[in-house]
């Protein structure tokens, strides 16, 4: 059995005051989810329950579900809880089906990697 470390104490603390509360997890590689936090432990390590994965391109948004989903710790990067009596995206935001964000995603990731060739090609002019 380890000895938990002062630091963990903290942690361990402050996630308890999330228990039971609709919370966002931004995670490392940019995912979004919301869900009620059922259980936690020392590594951050967290249970969400009712998660879903909040897509946005553009004003665009879709909600898609997950149902209970474990979070690894490490991949955690900032936890809030989310204001249920506020609105949670501003109104120009329009929310679509499943398959009409994944279009839209599929659309922004080909204009990136467009430009990113684009630019690739004109490095020979050496604009600096």
């Amino acid at each position: 059995m380890s000895w938990a470390g002062p630091e963990d104490i903290y942690l361990s603390t402050s996630l308890a005051s999330y228990l039971d509360k609709k919370l966002l997890v931004l995670l490392r590689d940019g995912r979004k989810l919301l869900g009620t936090l059922r259980s936690f432990d020392q590594f951050a390590n967290a249970v969400l329950e009712g998660a879903c994965e909040r897509v946005i391109v553009g004003d665009l948004y879709c909600d898609i579900l997950l149902g209970l989903y474990v979070i690894r710790g490490e991949n955690v990067v900032l936890i809030g809880e989310l204001d249920l009596e506020k609105e949670e995206l501003p109104s120009r935001m329009t929310w679509v089906s499943e398959a009409e964000i994944k279009r839209a995603q599929k659309a922004e990731r080909e204009a990136s990697e467009l430009k990113g060739t684009m630019h690739k090609r004109m490095d020979f002019l050496d604009m600096d």
